[in-house]
């Protein structure tokens, strides 16, 4: 292996000479093994509900709810850290992210309760995610400059992104079933070892400016207006009017943060995004297909865990078992991205992801419900894998190739919260219409799965609606 400036990029002062695809190459792997990994902790928490709960005195509210803070914090501090790369540079915050991520998965590893879980997977890992993420797709995109290299370098980290979701049950619930659930917390820790190895090889295509201003009232109206929205949304299966509280208030902070970057804008001061952002209808079309992706893949893992564990019984290896479908098909899809972009226009690979998503959820509903044989539910969760591996790519390049480079750090980060609100929007509304209904069993599983397809058909409404060209 080559050292760093050769494996990748070289800075001169404050520009970047790209190196070839094929030097490039090298540096992919510490950032598509930092989006499996983090993506990987979004899921397999939700095959040791059970676990948890008997370790932990807790019930599975108190597991959804950890699950849920963690892609929540994410998502809430996803725009703020894409815009701290470019005062402390990329590489210092995937650092940094890093080890606040392996702190934090050794505090869970050892938590003697749930608070302290919370702590540990909620907060730490948040934290270090929502840093180490933006620089893993601003790194790739200012590496490639052409459409069908590009998709190679998504392809790669989405897919591994989409692995680390699908497999998180599958490799939770066997470290789970064969050690004990604190034993995944210590791989994550490990992971994040080699991790930082390999990231010897990156180096910063941009010089840091530590003058950049940073838009911390921004910040903070940002983070608390998605906070209050997805906590008003955990709130429906118990406290009607908590949560439509809630999510007026978060709506409110949410058009309170608008009118405040609309505001520095025309004072000629930076804001934590620029309005012009929203501006791009392809983006916006793109950004609503990444959200919808993510919301119904981690809706669907964690209805099918935690309906497998509590109505049917299954332990963590055996619910795990299940998922392989799933990563087998986001494995076949994703990892052909490259050559899937030469054949079809992006628009196609998303419309088509969704009808198979759609498709999935379809014959999860009737098979499940005509048959309790295991075996059941892998037709659905393959077709679901299948559709969303082939999507997470083109979804990303769509978005990422909106923008110039200058803008690559604000939209990254754009781009990575909408994605994990979506996740935590699975989490916390398909995984409130199971749990306020557990004791119906099949009924309550039903509902979570048939709201999942809906917002499946949005984001195929979506994807129609982009435009056809292969760019």
């Amino acid at each position: 292996m080559a050292g760093s400036a050769a494996a990748g990029w070289s800075v001169t002062g404050t520009s970047a000479s790209r190196g070839s695809d094929a030097t490039a190459k090298s540096p992919l792997i510490p950032l598509a093994l930092a989006q499996f990994i983090c993506s990987f902790a979004g899921s397999n928490m939700n095959v040791m509900i059970n676990d948890i709960g008997e370790d932990l005195d807790t019930t599975v509210q108190g597991v959804q709810g950890t699950i849920t803070l963690f892609l929540l914090i994410m998502a809430v501090l996803m725009i703020p850290c894409s815009k701290l790369t470019d005062r402390w540079g990329r590489k210092r915050c995937f650092l940094a992210g890093l080890i606040l991520y392996g702190i934090g998965a050794l505090i869970s590893a050892l938590s003697p309760s749930l608070a302290v879980l919370i702590v540990g997977n909620s907060v730490f890992e948040g934290v270090g995610t929502a840093l180490l993420i933006p620089p893993v797709y601003i790194l790739a995109t200012m590496a490639f400059d052409n459409i069908q290299s590009r998709a190679r370098a998504f392809g790669l980290i989405s897919g591994m992104g989409g692995v680390g979701a699908a497999a998180g049950p599958l490799i939770g619930g066997s470290i789970a079933t064969a050690i004990d659930w604190r034993a995944a917390f210590v791989f994550q820790a490990l992971v994040v070892l080699v991790i930082v190895r390999f990231s010897r090889r990156i180096a910063d295509p941009v010089a840091p400016d530590p003058t950049r201003p940073f838009d911390a009232a921004g910040a903070v109206l940002s983070a608390i207006g998605m906070f209050l929205v997805v906590f008003g949304i955990l709130q429906a299966g118990s406290d009607a009017a908590l949560m439509a509280a809630l999510l007026i208030a978060g709506a409110g902070f949410l058009i309170w943060f608008f009118l405040h970057i609309r505001s520095r804008e025309r004072a000629g001061k930076e804001p934590l995004l620029t309005t012009g952002l929203f501006r791009n209808r392809t983006s916006n079309l793109g950004l609503v297909t990444q959200n919808m992706q993510w919301l119904v893949l981690m809706g669907t893992s964690f209805v099918v865990a935690v309906f497998l564990q509590t109505v049917r019984g299954y332990n963590a290896i055996e619910t795990g078992v299940i998922f392989t479908s799933a990563t087998v098909g986001v494995l076949l899809t994703s990892l052909a991205a490259e050559r899937l972009s030469r054949k079809h226009s992006q628009k196609a690979l998303i419309s088509s992801g969704f009808v198979m998503t759609v498709a999935g959820i379809g014959v999860l509903l009737a098979l499940v419900g005509a048959s309790s044989r295991v075996v059941a539910f892998a037709p659905g969760l393959l077709l679901i894998g299948l559709g969303v591996g082939v999507m997470l790519t083109p979804s990303v390049n769509v978005v990422q190739s909106s923008f110039p480079e200058v803008q690559q750090g604000e939209i990254s980060g754009l781009s990575r919260s909408v994605s994990n609100l979506g996740s935590s929007f699975g989490t916390a509304i398909a995984g409130t219409i199971l749990i306020s209904g557990l004791a119906e069993g099949n009924r309550s599983y039903a509902l979570a799965m048939i709201a999942l397809g809906i917002f499946a058909l949005v984001g195929l409404a979506a994807a129609i609606r982009l435009p056809a060209g292969r760019g």
